[in-house]
């Protein structure tokens, strides 16, 4: 088995000094943690794989394709490969964790 706390995630994305850390890769599957801070603009780009985003904590909008939605703790938000899609209006932190299917390319 392998299993994860989010706040040693978000301890060790924060040590990477990037807005993103993949912590589980397999063929069919990754998953990461991203954090934006209150304010940010975040610079995503579409992705070739299917993903979905689940707000572990914060308030932001999230735009997928034309359409925007507040988001916030607990939101579910999924985005198929290759859609335009991007985070907002940051209120609060963002932390989200990012599930990849399949794996995304590097």
């Amino acid at each position: 088995m392998e299993a994860f706390d989010i706040s040693q995630l978000t301890s060790e994305r924060k040590r990477s000094e990037r807005l993103y850390l993949e912590f589980l890769r397999k063929p069919s599957l990754s998953m990461g943690v991203y954090e934006l801070v209150a304010g940010a603009t975040d610079p995503q780009k579409p992705h070739t794989e299917d993903e979905v985003y689940y707000v572990v904590r914060g308030r932001a909008t999230a735009q997928v394709g034309q359409e925007s939605r507040p988001v916030q703790e607990g939101s579910i938000i999924f985005v198929a490969a290759n859609v335009e899609h991007r985070f907002h209006t940051i209120t609060e932190d963002l932390t989200l964790l990012v599930f990849f299917a399949p794996a995304e390319s590097v």
